[in-house]
This record gives C-alpha cells, sequence and structure tokens, in this order.
C-alpha cells in the first residue's frame, strides 16, 4: 500500500473524479482503437452518459475523433472511436554529445518532421531555439508544449540542467530560456528518464503493461530510467538512476564521463564496444568508425565487430544483473543503438545476468527497446505527449 503524502495530499472533489474519469476514458480509446462507447462502458462499468459526455469533450479538445462504424450485436450499429492524430501537437529536443535533433509529432507519437545538427555545446541551445520557432510558425497554434532530453543531471521541477559533463553545463535554466525565445511551456529530464516514460507509453505490451521496470540506455554513456508504480522514480532533484557510475570492475577500455575508469559505463558505452573493435581490428581499422557502422559490419558478420559487441554485453549484464538484484523489476528494457543487434549480444548478456543473480533470486525479462531510431527522440516528445494520458492524480 502506497503510504499518502499529506503534503501532496488533495481531496476528491468532483472535478478530481471527472479528471480521472475522462483519463481513463481517452486511454481505452488510446489502447483500444478503434473502440465504441458500448466498449467503453462495458470494461469501465461507467455510465453511458457520462462516457458521452467525455467523448464530445475530448471531441470538442480536438483528441479523439469518430471514424465509421463497427459491427452491429444486434442493435444500432456502434460509432468507433480513435485518437484524432492529424497534426503535429508536440515538439522533442534531444541533445546527445554528438547531434541534437528537433522533432514534431501527432497525439500518438508518430513523428511527422524532424532536424538533425552537430550538437556544439556553445550554440546548440540557440539552434535549437531557432529551429523551434521554425516548426512552430509552419504549424501555427498547434503545437501544446515542448520537451527536452539532456545526457546527465537535471532538475525537471525547476526546468535546470544541474550538470551535462560533456558541455560543462552546470545550473542551466534550459527551461527558461527556450521557453522565454519561443512562447511555450517547456518540460525537460534526464535522457533515460525521457525513453523510459516513452516506453512505458509507447512501448511493446510486456514493457507498458508492466508496474516496475527499468530503462537501461546505452549510448555515449549508460544511464537508467526506473519506473516505480507506473511512474517515473526521480529522486530528489532527479538525482535517481545515475547508475553508469556504479563501479563493476578496474581498467575499463574508454574513461567515464566523470573521468574513472572503474565505472558501469566507462565498461558498456557505445565508446567502450568502438575501443575494443579497435583494439581488435588494428591498423585496417578506421579509427572514426561510428556505433551505427559498428553494428552494421557486426550485423553483416564481421568477427572482430561481433566480438566487440559481445564482449561489451557481457558488461552490461554485470550492471543490469545488480539493477535487478537491487530492485526486482519486472523487466529490463536495453534501449539505444545496441538493441538492433539484439540477436549478437542476447546470450552473452543473459548469460552474464543469470550467472549474477544468484538461485533462489527471481530475474527479469530483459527485453530490447522496440521505440526505433533515435529512442530519445521518441522520450523527449513523450515528456510532453504523456501529460495528455497520465491520471490527474497520478503526479
Amino acid at each position: 500500500m502506497r503510504r499518502l503524502d499529506l503534503r501532496k495530499a488533495q481531496a476528491a472533489h468532483l472535478n478530481t473524479i471527472r479528471d480521472i474519469n475522462r483519463q481513463i476514458v481517452l486511454n481505452y480509446v488510446r489502447e483500444r482503437e478503434p473502440i465504441s462507447r458500448a466498449e467503453i462502458a462495458r470494461e469501465t462499468d461507467l455510465q453511458r452518459s457520462t462516457i458521452s459526455a467525455i467523448v464530445e469533450d475530448l471531441k470538442t479538445e480536438g483528441l479523439v475523433e469518430e471514424v465509421g462504424e463497427g459491427e452491429s450485436t444486434g442493435g444500432r450499429r456502434p460509432t468507433l472511436l480513435k485518437l484524432r492524430a492529424a497534426g503535429p501537437i508536440a515538439i522533442g529536443v534531444s541533445i546527445t554529445p554528438t547531434c541534437t535533433t528537433v522533432a514534431t509529432s501527432d497525439l500518438a507519437g508518430r513523428v511527422i518532421d524532424q532536424e538533425e545538427f552537430p550538437t556544439d555545446a556553445e550554440k546548440t541551445l540557440s539552434d535549437v531555439i531557432s529551429v523551434v520557432r521554425e516548426f512552430t510558425t509552419r504549424y501555427q497554434g498547434s503545437i501544446e508544449g515542448v520537451g527536452v532530453s539532456l545526457p546527465g543531471l537535471v532538475d525537471p521541477s525547476t526546468g535546470n540542467a544541474l550538470y551535462i559533463p560533456y558541455f560543462l553545463w552546470r545550473d542551466l535554466p534550459v527551461c527558461e530560456m527556450i521557453s522565454q525565445a519561443v512562447g511555450l511551456p517547456v518540460v525537460i529530464d534526464n535522457d533515460a528518464n525521457a525513453v523510459a516514460l516513452a516506453e512505458l507509453w509507447f512501448g511493446r505490451p510486456e514493457v507498458n503493461d508492466a508496474r516496475d521496470f527499468i530503462l537501461v540506455l546505452v549510448a555515449e554513456g549508460v544511464g537508467t530510467g526506473i519506473i516505480f508504480d507506473g511512474q517515473v522514480y526521480r529522486g530528489q532533484r532527479g538525482a535517481a538512476g545515475e547508475f553508469g557510475h556504479m563501479v563493476i570492475g578496474r581498467g575499463a577500455p574508454v574513461p567515464c564521463s566523470c573521468g574513472s575508469d572503474d565505472c558501469w559505463e566507462a565498461f558498456s558505452s557505445e565508446r567502450a564496444a568502438i575501443v575494443r573493435y579497435l583494439k581488435l581490428a588494428g591498423s585496417s581499422a578506421n579509427p572514426k568508425i561510428t556505433f551505427i557502422e559498428l553494428v552494421d559490419r557486426a550485423l553483416g558478420g564481421e568477427a572482430h565487430a561481433k566480438t566487440a559487441l559481445v564482449e561489451t554485453a557481457r558488461h552490461l549484464g554485470v550492471g543490469i544483473s545488480n539493477l535487478i538484484i537491487g530492485f526486482s523489476p519486472e523487466a529490463v528494457v536495453v534501449g539505444g543503438e545496441i538493441a538492433r543487434a539484439w540477436d549478437l549480444i542476447e546470450e552473452a548478456l543473459t548469460e552474464t545476468i543469470e550467472h549474477s543473480v544468484r538461485r533462489g533470486l527471481q530475474s527479469a525479462l530483459i527485453l530490447p527497446s522496440t521505440l526505433g531510431e533515435k529512442p530519445t527522440v521518441r522520450g523527449a516528445l513523450s515528456l510532453v505527449l504523456a501529460s495528455k494520458f497520465a491520471a490527474a492524480f497520478a503526479a
């Protein structure tokens, strides 16, 4: 049972109950579309009149639409409902150490258009503002908010980037800077938290049906997003989930972003896999190879590339086993470009986890992310979109 936090508790006024019912109906449409009002009534035990009133409000707000008639079960053919996803509603900004992507999406999370450019710590935010302005002008009046994901420590409650080691940003008011420039509400989060949120709302059923899971994001670093009871767990000032810095050994292939050679990130990141590959391949290898190219080579059968990915997966498994022992989640989802090589790394990853999670302790489902390319973009968009579907009482 969850203890009631009296500092945040609010009485269940009539408006609160109405908001909860509204979110229930909207989420049934989102997850079961196309669906009729009668089906929602049977599933929820809400009165038909209540559902009809809510649906009319959602139609007026442009969130749902009628899309024809379903099969009759003896009476009139029912009118079917689905999300109204005709145009862009959100902008997502994914800032990574190497590139920044700004994208728009509809209510269902489908990316409509996007622009990508190299990340430059000195001018990336001004470039972001320029592209966001371009999109808001193009889609005049339809964009409701901007979500920003960053590879470091952020405080969503203040909108500040507390410490982004790749850019040496400290206490930077990112939300305020973008919001004042573009005239839209802006929400910010750590990249792994944002991707975990995207998994919760738009991921595979085994993941978004789970109440507790952990997202492990493998990129230039390694980050984790923790979902407890269907919500992102952020901890004090958003500092939870920094497991990329837990010690798992000595003498890693690359230094961690914090400078140490003993962090999980230093053993299991994309950078670590690239260095392993370059050592194996020797002078014949392109020293500027990207991780995308490395995965392509591994999938193409190149032995050194496969070996580098498998060795990286073994170290990834060490950290994941620690998370399973400590949190006992229902599932662990591995996200990032490495998920594309799942058939090559799954055995090494799961063998390491099974060895480390001792007998008598329940393990977890280990799954690759299905968010596709650029999961941090989907994560940034989810920071805006999830507020449409999240229950009013969950905040």
